[in-house]
């Protein structure tokens, strides 16, 4: 799916060695958005192919616990009548069911113990795909004094997609994490197109190896 977009940013690489290089300083956070239950293999919806984002994602998650910098996990969090869910005239079967395991995030996500959940989503009226639409992410972020937002998690052309845009336009200075995103194509190239646009709105994209440690 992603083949042609890794093989573009290869040669773009090839070209410019020092331009995608990204360090974390104390002004960066990590997102990681929507790794749960119910968007991993068994779950009400499951993207396919959802669980290989754990490994990477447990990296950069690692990458952050060891500089004290934060990390955020965003999550589905509705209640049983909601908007989005088909019977009510959405387009999803239910799933993230307020207190279910569906909702929970993955156990095989190593999430730190000083992880700030960010609930979404959970009025029963009204979806929310982005991480900042009606929660407190922007504001937490600007209290931590975060500029630089490193994203990653599920699903690329919806919630992942929603989430950088949303940051973008809130100023902050956004990443996106090609290793550690999955789609659900519910047309074919549907991930890919969410790609570019994230790019063309101003997402620096990177892959782990990006990162510049201390």
């Amino acid at each position: 799916m992603y083949q042609q977009f890794f093989l573009e940013r290869l040669i773009f690489r090839l070209c410019y060695p020092t331009i995608v290089k990204i360090s974390l300083t104390r002004r960066s956070a990590l997102v990681v958005v929507d790794v749960q239950n119910d968007f991993l293999p068994g779950g009400a919806l499951a993207v396919p192919g959802g669980d290989s984002v754990i490994e990477p994602l447990n990296k950069y998650i690692g990458m952050f616990a060891k500089q004290g910098l934060p990390v955020f996990a965003t999550r589905d969090w509705h209640p049983k009548q909601h908007v989005s869910f088909k019977e009510k005239g959405g387009p999803w079967p239910p799933h993230c069911v307020q207190n279910t395991w569906g909702a929970e995030i993955s156990s095989m996500l190593s999430i730190p113990p000083d992880v700030r959940i960010v609930d979404k989503a959970f009025s029963p009226d009204r979806d929310a795909y982005s991480g900042f639409q009606e929660t407190i992410l922007d504001l937490e972020l600007r209290r931590l004094g975060i500029r630089r937002v490193f994203i990653g998690g599920l699903a690329t052309d919806y919630c992942v997609k929603a989430t950088v845009l949303d940051s973008l336009e809130l100023g902050f200075e956004t990443i996106l994490l090609l290793d550690a995103i999955k789609g659900v194509d519910v047309n074919p190239g549907d991930s890919e197109n969410a790609i570019k646009t994230m790019i063309l709105k101003g997402a620096i994209a990177i892959t782990i190896e990006d990162i510049i440690t201390s």
